[in-house]
């Protein structure tokens, strides 16, 4: 499946650190970010998880929760969590429903091979339910500050 801008968000409801579950229609009225990453403790998704920990304020400021996801499981999450200090929210998708639903999933280039697997994905869902934003196939370097712009400009 595909996603466009101006589409209404599918839903999701993914497990989370602690027993919890993070869904969709629970988040209703406020911005969400959602990231999608490949795998934990990995140099990529190590610095971009860092770097939305670090604007989490600003986001949350703006009316925005972030939520990362990724095929890994609640318990790699948590690992991952502690190892670096993160305070986003950690989705398991090992099923990658979720993931698959956002078009998070395909076809990519890694190595100078083709392969199958997460494509590096963000996507800005506003506090009305719609899509506002998709950055696919995202260079981590200033992609929290430009998530953060289209947040507070929303």
């Amino acid at each position: 499946m595909t996603i466009s801008e101006g589409d209404t968000a599918p839903d999701f409801e993914m497990p989370v650190a602690g027993g919890e579950t993070v869904r969709l229609a629970d988040l209703k009225g406020r911005k969400v970010v959602l990231y999608f990453y490949p795998r934990d403790d990995t140099p990529g998704c190590t610095t971009e998880a860092i770097d939305f920990t670090g604007a989490l304020a600003d986001f949350e400021a703006a009316g925005a929760v972030v939520i990362g996801v990724s095929p890994d499981t609640v318990e790699s999450h948590q690992k991952f969590s502690a190892k670096h200090d993160l305070a986003v929210i950690l989705a398991a998708d090992p099923e990658r429903k979720v993931i698959e639903r956002y078009g998070a999933w395909g076809e990519k280039m890694n190595y100078g091979r083709k392969t199958i697997g997460l494509i590096r994905t963000t996507v800005l869902i506003g506090a009305d339910g719609r899509i506002a934003n998709i950055w696919p196939r995202v260079r981590v370097k200033g992609h929290v500050d430009k998530v953060l712009d289209a947040v507070r400009n929303l």
